[in-house]
């Protein structure tokens, strides 16, 4: 069973002339491999945790970009030795391959979410606790929103730059059904209420 740590919880706040903001960054353990999904861009504070862990930027085999928005994404080129994957393909330096909807070598799952952006994922990670799916921007909220995670709220919760609202509404179902507990863009994971 692969191991998951959540090494910086995502925040997002509107300030005088743009946004504090970076997105979650989650550490997965499977199989001897060492994965970020969406590194963000604090640099400092994703040093500082990975140091946390005994890791280095050279340490981490693969990186997981959910999307490609820069809040989630900016950071990717620290990890010197990493593959990095999007909704569909790996890079490996210059060489471009499709995944498969797999992180090659692990039991890691990368599903489809479109809605907030069109190339967007997530990731399945089966834990002893549970399933778990680093959403990206499926659900995300900002800092001083009260963060309702009853179905219907979720299902409903307002995402101003959704660029397929339908699309956002599916992604968000699919992910309720699959996982016990969500890890999302900005703010704080949460456990799926089912019945």
């Amino acid at each position: 069973m692969a191991e998951i740590k959540i090494l910086i919880e995502g925040y997002a706040k509107k300030i005088d002339n743009g946004w504090l903001a970076s997105s979650s960054v989650t550490l997965v353990k499977s199989n001897n491999k060492n994965i970020i999904a969406d590194p963000g861009c604090n640099r400092p504070g994703l040093l500082r945790e990975l140091a946390k862990h005994d890791l280095r930027p050279a340490d981490i085999d693969f990186v997981l970009l959910t999307h490609n928005h820069t809040d989630h994404a900016l950071l990717a080129g620290i990890f010197e030795n990493a593959r990095v994957l999007n909704e569909s393909e790996i890079y490996d330096n210059d060489k471009q391959v499709e995944h498969n909807g797999r992180i090659p070598g692990t039991d890691l799952e990368i599903i489809q979410t479109p809605g907030h952006s069109h190339g967007h994922c997530s990731l399945v990670v089966k834990a002893n606790e549970g399933v778990y799916s680093i959403a990206g921007d499926v659900f995300w909220w900002l800092d001083d929103e009260e963060q309702k995670t009853d179905s219907e709220s979720l299902i409903k919760h307002e995402d101003p730059f959704t660029k397929d609202k339908e699309a956002l509404i599916n992604s968000r179902e699919t992910l309720l059904k699959l996982a016990d507990y969500i890890i999302p863009g900005h703010g704080k994971m949460f456990k799926v209420e089912r019945g």
